[in-house]
């Protein structure tokens, strides 16, 4: 791994900026930025930190914001970090969002920079990994602050920075990421005119970018399930109620809610169990069960009618059985949409970036995203980045929380081009 040189060293080395096309000029710092955002990468890639806890990574973007001359605030939502540079021209502001916690993945990917780091999540200790590209997004954005401001007297408006602590969700019991950004005053003083972000993944080649009109990420609830029995010995179960039968009943029978309950051609519908806990030993039945899972959807109407129905058919089928259950579903994140207009507008950027054959219409995509609630406050897009080198067989390759996922560095130039871009000519046509 290269040593990264001294922030002022580096802002010394970027060429004089002197072409009066400023597209040119920010597409040339852009390659000359590129070993630097690969060095940013690595280095957090290397030292990932879980949500809330990020306080490595916010301290290494704090004092870049701050050698480059941006007005800077940190400890937002915890770890947070929120950079401004208000342009030498006036206009509009933009707000360019990147996420810097990582998973608690153990890495399996043989680079020199692998995650080693440990730490204890619900309870468990783990591997943490950046096993979603988060440390890309943040060494993209970390660029383009400096691409900015190398041209900060010809920008027309103001430019906010928002490095985002906990985008996978906060610890339990825990407050974080958008929600608290924007409870902070992420968005006031400049309030924003529009918001871009870029999420890295491996089911576009590099490259490539995605985008989509309208709801494009889902609104995602935490599904929790508690069924009570009553405890007995195993091998007389009619002297008990057994809860794990009944919950291998409720499992089966939440599929039919998707499969036979839902018009799944108005909108996608997941339900998902993914984890079950009960039980200690072979010849005991327990007491309690407990599950928990997950529900995705893209329209407000069908999210809660769901949350009815599995409320509904547990408690319905525990109390046939002599059990009960208890079920509670949270909200976590809204269903990310893209402002139509404002991707209408901003579609011809990605072309002239990417080439017109590399921009992806996407489909919408089943993961959820808390870059939702910045949305909610501006008109957001919010674009796919193709990490995957071309001609990859994409039944091997390890997707987005696998401790197999691994993106080509070289789609990070791009992405550090596509933020730039869209920076650039939303400020200059507003």
């Amino acid at each position: 791994m290269r040593r990264l040189a001294p922030l002022a060293f580096l802002l010394l080395a970027l060429p004089p900026v002197h072409a009066q096309d400023l597209r040119t000029d920010l597409d040339r710092l852009a390659d000359t930025l590129e070993p630097k955002v690969i060095d940013w990468r690595r280095d957090i890639h290397e030292h990932p930190e879980l949500g809330n806890r990020e306080f490595r990574t916010s301290a290494l973007v704090a004092a870049h914001l701050k050698a480059l001359g941006y007005e800077v605030r940190t400890g937002v939502a915890h770890t947070g970090v929120i950079g401004v540079l208000r342009g030498g021209l006036p206009g509009p502001v933009v707000a360019l969002r990147a996420d810097m916690d990582a998973l608690p993945v153990t890495e399996e990917v043989d680079v020199p920079f692998a995650s080693k780091v440990r730490a204890t999540y619900a309870g468990k200790e783990t591997g943490v990994m950046h096993a979603c590209g988060h440390d890309t997004h943040v060494a993209m954005l970390m660029g383009a602050a400096e691409a900015l401001v190398a041209v900060r007297d010809r920008l027309p408006g103001t430019v906010k920075l928002l490095f985002q602590p906990a985008e996978e969700g906060p610890p339990p019991g825990e407050e974080g990421g958008a929600v608290l950004m924007l409870k902070e005053g992420a968005f006031d003083d400049p309030v924003p005119d529009a918001v871009f972000g870029i999420h890295i993944g491996a089911s576009l080649e590099t490259g490539q970018l995605g985008y989509r009109p309208g709801p494009l990420l889902a609104a995602t609830d935490v599904l929790r399930i508690t069924v009570k029995g009553r405890q007995t010995h195993g091998a007389s179960p009619w002297n008990g109620v057994d809860p794990i039968v009944v919950a291998s009943q409720i499992v089966l029978s939440l599929q039919t809610i998707v499969s036979r309950q839902m018009n799944i051609t108005r909108e996608p519908v997941v339900l998902t169990i993914g984890g079950i806990d009960g039980g200690i030993r072979f010849n005991i039945i327990p007491d309690k069960v407990e599950m928990i899972g997950t529900i995705r959807t893209f329209d407000e109407g069908m999210r809660d009618d769901i949350h009815r129905r599995v409320k509904l058919m547990a408690e319905s089928i525990a109390m046939a059985s002599g059990a009960s259950a208890e079920v509670s579903v949270e909200k976590t994140y809204a269903v990310t949409i893209n402002n139509p207009e404002l991707t209408e507008r901003m579609l011809p950027t990605l072309k002239r970036v990417a080439g017109e054959a590399n921009v992806i219409l996407s489909s919408k995509v089943t993961g959820g995203e808390d870059f939702s609630f910045y949305a909610q406050r501006a008109p957001g897009l919010f674009v796919f980045l193709g990490g995957t080198p071309k001609g990859s067989d994409m039944k091997q390759i390890g997707f987005n929380h696998s401790p197999r996922f691994k993106i080509e560095e070289s789609a990070m130039k791009l992405g550090v081009r596509t933020l730039l871009n869209l920076t650039v000519d939303y400020l200059e046509k507003r």
